[in-house]
């Protein structure tokens, strides 16, 4: 009873404070209105799938812009990877505009609008999650779900930093800006909408999200957007394992990974992400393959070329399953050992990152194939060749001879052995030291012989 009367007092006062905040907000939120001339965006970095999102919606009478990132990274020439709309029509109504389109999502209920190979994401206008509605948070702040609609200003509040609270209408060709974002953006700085302690709290992926942008765009984090990062940095450990892997993945996949680690550091938010990953992170021989790795990633990217998450997560906790593996080696033969030690730290991983399943398998196939390039002699170094998964396990290979975890004749001896033909390749091979196992003797055949024999008179 005295529970559920606290509960209706907290949320009545809740109530008049969103009122309030209502009412600042009508006075604070009126957008500038920023003409073609001086955005000067390059509508051939726009995605046409947007293009016809947007089209398609305001056709039916509704308003429709694309939001967030997509106009950022098209103010500062970028061109954007995603493309995100926003439009005051309901998710039911954007399902039923688009005859190629599903309602996804029961935290934040959206809609995929597909055009061929591409999907563009349709949000509904936000009001305020702790209006009357569908909507949910739990002990520490953390929105659980958040379906409230609103306006388009109402919106805009709801957005995580100045910068990202940008709306673009194509048919216009204008920007909205309601907080002041372009001037952000020109001065190089990352600013959170309101107050930044209670948007974390809120959702704390966004203390990631300000280490990624700021290390992808080369932004400042503003003080006061900074503060609060180091001490609320243990909420990160109540955010769903699916939640935190996908932003990672944004992190080490921003063609800026080394600067992200780096800035993760300085925040003190690399600490429990991967498991021990900042242990390894402070020994010099870890440290430097990790590094490594993350600079080949980088390196794919920014070329325009395709990196596997597999690959990188494999590089990230591979000294974590060579610790485990020198564990295991007390109790079992060392294949054996390795593939214990290869489960528990992906089991331990996944309480705190949930790596997809079709990546651990990769990244189980690659440390599997490492202990099969240190042996050079008979028949096993030309199955090797063959393995689906080759190239990745012998890129991975390479990383550790560069950081010096193996010889570096190895890797060169690999090189040219996959380079080398017939009797060149079979000339490089080792001597055969390996124990030959022993035939086994069929036992059908010498019980029939040894009746046979008897039968002899």
């Amino acid at each position: 009873m005295i529970k559920k009367f606290l509960q209706k007092v907290f949320t009545k006062r809740t109530k008049a404070e969103i009122a309030i905040n209502k009412a600042d907000d009508s006075q604070t939120s009126t957008a500038k209105v920023i003409r073609a001339k001086t955005h000067k965006i390059n509508q051939n970095l726009i995605s046409q799938a947007a293009l016809k999102t947007c089209d398609g919606l305001q056709k039916a009478g509704f308003e429709a812009f694309i939001v967030g990132g997509a106009v950022r990274d098209l103010l500062l020439n970028f061109k954007p990877k995603d493309f995100d709309v926003a439009t005051n029509a309901t998710p039911e109504e954007v399902n039923r505009i688009f005859r190629r389109s599903r309602i996804i999502g029961r935290r934040f209920r959206l809609v995929h609008v597909l055009w061929g190979s591409e999907t563009i994401e349709v949000s509904t206008f936000r009001g305020h999650h702790l209006a009357d509605g569908d909507a949910q948070t739990n002990d520490s702040g953390r929105i659980l779900r958040d379906n409230i609609f609103g306006s388009l200003e109402e919106d805009a509040v709801r957005r995580d930093f100045t910068a990202n609270a940008l709306y673009y209408n194509p048919a216009k060709d204008e920007v909205l800006d309601f907080h002041n974002g372009v001037a952000d953006i020109n001065a190089r700085i990352l600013r959170m909408i309101g107050n930044p302690t209670t948007r974390y709290q809120e959702d704390p992926v966004r203390m990631l999200r300000a280490v990624r942008l700021s290390a992808k765009l080369g932004l400042k984090i503003e003080p006061a957007t900074q503060a609060p990062i180091q001490k609320l940095a243990d909420l990160l450990q109540d955010v769903p394992p699916s939640r935190l892997f996908d932003e990672m993945l944004k992190l080490f996949l921003s063609g800026h990974a080394i600067e992200s680690v780096n800035a993760l550091r300085e925040q003190h938010l690399h600490h429990g992400l991967l498991p021990m990953l900042d242990v390894v992170l402070e020994q010099p021989l870890g440290e430097r393959f990790v590094m490594l790795a993350l600079k080949n990633t980088d390196e794919r990217i920014l070329a325009g070329k395709s990196s596997n998450p597999s690959f990188l997560f494999a590089a990230l906790l591979w000294h974590e399953v060579l610790a485990a593996w020198q564990t295991y080696k007390n109790e079992a033969p060392p294949i054996p050992a390795l593939y214990m030690a290869m489960n528990e730290v992906i089991a331990t991983q996944a309480e705190k990152l949930a790596i997809h399943n079709r990546y651990t398998t990769t990244m189980k196939e690659i440390w599997a194939m490492q202990p099969r390039f240190e042996q050079r002699a008979g028949k096993r170094p030309f199955s090797l060749l063959t393995h689906p998964r080759y190239r990745a396990g012998y890129d991975f290979l390479l990383l550790r001879c560069a950081s010096g975890e193996l010889p570096i004749e190895l890797g060169e001896w690999w090189t040219a052995f996959a380079d080398a033909e017939g009797e060149a390749r079979a000339a490089m091979l080792q001597p055969d030291t390996h124990p030959k196992k022993r035939k086994k003797r069929n036992r059908k055949k010498t019980a029939s012989k040894t009746e046979l024999d008897n039968q002899t008179p």
